[in-house]
């Protein structure tokens, strides 16, 4: 089985685990990137890691105490992406609805 034909026959697994990754690695970047620029930066790769990563930091922030700075909100938002990501793989894999490994 090609690479081609393995997405299109488990898109349902792949497009949810590509999108919370997508939103994983921009938290990642953003709190990186906010280490070194002040967080009202105008350039447009900030801006896109910002946007990205708002749908994770947002209800992140929205459950978490406001005295926590908002890098370790940042932070959290990736733990908690990650583990989505691995509660998503795990569910799909018990129902035999992941991929399997060829061999």
């Amino acid at each position: 089985m090609d690479a081609a034909s393995s997405f299109f026959q488990y898109w349902y697994f792949h497009v949810p685990n590509y999108v919370l990754a997508l939103v994983m690695y921009a938290c990642l970047g953003r709190f990186v990137l906010g280490l070194f620029v002040p967080p009202t930066w105008d350039n447009y790769i900030w801006r896109g890691f910002v946007w990205t990563s708002d749908l994770a930091v947002r209800p992140v922030q929205a459950i978490t105490p406001g005295a926590v700075p908002l890098q370790v909100v940042i932070l959290f938002a990736i733990l908690w992406t990650l583990a989505f990501r691995i509660f998503l793989f795990f569910e799909m894999a018990r129902w035999g609805l992941a991929p399997r490994i060829a061999g």
